[in-house]
């Protein structure tokens, strides 16, 4: 499930720049993703995919495979806060429960690995670790 979701896509190291890095496999990514159109945004909002390993300090490894579930369909983090759906939750809201189930219970399974991804950035501040633009924008015009 994890890999039919793409999860790594985002989550793995380099792989949104076409340079996925095998060692840290589902360990969050240095390169952010901008979610304001950068057509009108000069410096827009990014966030960097966060580590879902079980490292305790760096990843989800505090987290309830019940906390993973809440992120994984409704977008919920495990303070009780809404992300942004650049993490596609919305799409995932209606997988069933037994398939989240496994997926918070694979990704707790994983070795651990120790990644700090950058913070995210809020809109009108300045990026001081890389990032790509991802979705579909329209000029002014």
């Amino acid at each position: 499930m994890v890999t039919l979701l793409g999860c790594g896509s985002c989550h793995t190291n380099g792989a949104l720049v076409g340079a996925p890095r095998s060692d840290q496999l589902l360990a969050g990514s240095d390169w952010g993703i901008a979610y304001n159109n950068p057509l009108q945004v000069s410096k827009p909002g990014i966030v960097y995919p966060g580590n879902l390993t079980p490292d305790p300090e760096t990843g989800i490894g505090d987290w309830s495979v019940a906390q993973i579930v809440a992120m994984l369909r409704n977008g919920m983090d495990n303070h009780g806060d809404q992300t942004l759906p650049v993490m596609p939750w919305p799409a995932y809201h209606e997988i069933v429960e037994d398939d989240a189930l496994a997926i918070g219970t694979y990704l707790k399974s994983l070795p651990a690995v120790s990644h700090q991804v950058p913070d995210n950035v809020p809109t009108g501040r300045r990026a001081r670790s890389p990032f790509v633009h991802f979705g579909v924008y329209q000029s002014r015009q």
